[in-house]
């Protein structure tokens, strides 16, 4: 069942290229995530029943806004969504999935190097077709319908399972679970030598990384 729910606007959602960035608890006001997810899927055209890839970054409250994201975008009339196990899938990664399977676009929950936690950064950014970010002509558009939205629409489909490997229906959408790293590594194995890296750090070679409060950990 779709039920259209009532709300109010908030006049701070202007996205960026990185899309909207604010607080936790500013995301965690009522209605402030599904306004947001509401006016980006208001600011396009096209979409029935076409294939939206969901993921973030794995901060705090990101499990919670992928549940938010995949109940509007099946109250909206996507006819599938793919999201990364755990509801974890980098930029990058969410990008090539965008493009290799030639999706509509996808909605991506990062604040990238931000800081992470209850009272740290969350971010939700949309992807274009080409998986690359939105144009500025849609995150005004975004921004011109968050000023104004009345209502957004949701599916009542409960909560989806989002950590086993799968596709589950919700409602009249399809939910396809996917390994957050299988085709980015694939995509990875073609652009570089991964025999040679095997060499280079089996002669000894050692490196520092610090992911920097991002989703580095599963890739």
């Amino acid at each position: 069942m779709i039920k259209t729910v009532p709300t109010k606007p908030y006049t701070d959602q202007k996205p960026g290229t990185s899309g909207l960035r604010k607080k936790v608890p500013v995301f965690q006001q009522e209605h402030y995530a599904e306004n947001f997810i509401q006016s980006i899927f208001d600011a396009l055209e096209g979409f029935d029943g076409k294939t939206l890839v969901i993921g973030g970054d794995g901060r705090f409250y990101n499990r919670e806004v992928i549940q938010k994201a995949i109940a509007i975008a099946a109250g909206n009339g996507f006819g599938k969504v793919m999201v990364g196990q755990g509801g974890i899938l980098s930029t990058p990664a969410a990008s090539n999935i965008i493009r290799k399977y030639k999706t509509f676009g996808g909605i991506i929950l990062s604040a990238s190097h931000n800081p992470g936690g209850p009272h740290e950064d969350f971010g939700i950014k949309y992807n274009a077709g080409n998986g690359g970010p939105a144009p500025e002509k849609i995150t005004d558009a975004i921004f011109a319908r968050s000023k104004e939205i009345k209502n957004f629409k949701i599916a009542d489909i409960g909560e989806i399972d989002i950590d086993t490997i799968g596709t589950v229906k919700a409602g009249d959408m399809t939910v396809e679970i996917i390994d957050p790293v299988k085709d980015y590594a694939e995509l990875m194995e073609s652009l570089f030598d991964f025999e040679a890296l095997r060499k280079l750090f089996k002669s000894g070679f050692r490196m520092r990384f610090d992911a920097m409060h991002a989703v580095t950990g599963p890739y």
